[in-house]
């Protein structure tokens, strides 16, 4: 079984921390995880200011210019993560987790900087929407690349016997990440005509993204580092080659439950929004509320969930996970799909987020614990883009199309079937943590 090797060591003794030992790590979980807000903050800040800034960079008299948004959006998203992911996990397994961190919130410092002060179509021609391919595509690589490390080093980080309750701050600043760009974007609106933000307010959120990171930045620079000398001198260290050749096992059993992870993930956030609009007919705006609503307190369930995994195991939470979602998922988009009461709407995507935090509030460590240091930010940053990219990314081009063919409820089985292979590879995890015993 993968993973397993150290199984025996698990039960020993929990260690003693001083106070100092414990201000130091809990220090630690602060600076990885504000650098992964900023990276979520910047990454999604794009996608929700897109709206005012479209035209400057597409003009639609333009084909060429809109197929190069097309394919720009698609690289970005697609193409650049698992390569962020290889790129960064090689670096963290070589280099130190600390320095793949200080490296991907730098490069995404300089894309939101790049995007704020880019010229517009209109000064630069089709050299504007060019140069805006570039930023995300750093961007992308960047963000391709956050989760696997952070998730490595706050496993590693964190205190023993409280690793799932730690480790879960990762979703909470991901989550909280999406929330405040909304929450700028909205006070924006508020603060600004449409004209205003269509002329140079949209480039604000990128400059609060830039000096928001510049800060991460520092903060990670003054980490400890997780990664010991005996690691990095490993000539095998965060290679392909090593990877697969001692743990395609793990690697397939962390691919295989992120892709279901992440297809009911984006189900029930990202795609949510459109679903609620184009399926259940409730208002726009009424539906930005529920979700904005229902993303808050998502992100407080993450501890939660996280202490739970501590208590009975992450194994149990994972199986939870798969059974639950395998049950419910079709029950819940079906009542979702007739809804009519915004605060019903809410209630099911809780019921549905709440399922979905069994796996997101200790996804990362679970991933951590399947692989030794010398491949460990590889194997759970690339296994992570991969089945994101595929599964995850997909989703709500999957659900539309199947919408737009008359199969809409082909989905909610599809999910489910997904669901199905989530708790299938969940019983090959290792009834103890391993690999992170040895650790420190």
């Amino acid at each position: 079984m993968p993973g397993q090797a150290g199984a025996s060591v698990a039960d020993a003794p929990l260690p003693h921390y001083t106070a100092e030992e414990k201000r130091h790590r809990i220090f630690a979980i602060v600076g990885a995880s504000s650098g992964n807000l900023v990276e979520w903050f910047d990454f999604y800040v794009y996608a929700f200011s897109a709206i005012y800034f479209a035209g400057a960079f597409f003009p639609k008299s333009n084909p060429t210019v809109q197929l190069l948004n097309t394919a720009g959006v698609f690289a970005a998203g697609f193409l650049m993560r698992p390569i962020g992911g290889w790129l960064f996990g090689r670096i963290a397994d070589r280099k130190g987790r600390k320095t793949s961190m200080v490296i991907s919130v730098t490069m995404m410092c300089a894309g939101s900087l790049v995007i704020a002060c880019m010229p517009t179509y209109a000064q630069i021609g089709a050299w504007a929407p060019f140069l805006l391919l570039l930023a995300r595509l750093f961007q992308g690589l960047s963000v391709g690349g956050e989760y696997g490390t952070t998730a490595t080093y706050m496993s590693e980080i964190a205190l023993r016997g409280q690793r799932g309750f730690f480790s879960s701050f990762q979703y909470v600043t991901l989550i909280g990440g999406q929330l405040l760009a909304v929450l700028v974007i909205v006070i924006l609106e508020q603060l600004l005509t449409e004209a205003e933000l269509k002329a140079w307010g949209w480039r604000i959120p990128f400059v609060i993204g830039a000096v928001t990171a510049v800060v991460a930045m520092y903060l990670r620079r003054a980490l400890s580092e997780t990664h010991g000398e005996q690691g990095a001198s490993n000539k095998e260290a965060g290679t392909i080659a090593n990877l697969f050749k001692h743990h395609t096992p793990a690697f397939l059993t962390v691919l295989g439950y992120t892709a279901g992870g992440s297809l009911i993930f984006y189900t029930f956030t990202t795609y949510m929004q459109k679903f609620l609009v184009n399926t259940a007919h409730l208002p726009i705006k009424t539906t930005s509320y529920v979700m904005t609503c229902a993303l808050f307190v998502y992100m407080c369930m993450q501890p939660l969930f996280g202490m739970l995994s501590d208590r009975i195991g992450r194994r149990t939470n994972m199986l939870l996970f798969g059974a639950l979602g395998t049950l419910f998922t079709v029950p819940i988009l079906t009542a979702l799909a007739s809804v009519s009461s915004p605060y019903m709407a809410f209630v099911l995507i809780i019921l549905a987020l709440a399922i979905v935090s069994f796996y997101t509030s200790i996804s990362g460590i679970v991933k951590a614990e399947m692989f030794p240091p010398e491949v460990r930010a590889l194997g759970v940053g690339l296994a992570y883009a991969v089945g994101n990219a595929i599964f995850g990314g997909s989703a709500e081009y999957v659900a539309l199309a199947l919408k737009t063919a008359g199969h809409e409820t082909t989905f909610y089985w599809y999910v489910t079937v997904m669901m199905v292979v989530a708790f299938l590879v969940s019983l090959r995890l290792p009834r103890q943590a391993s690999y992170l015993h040895h650790d420190h």
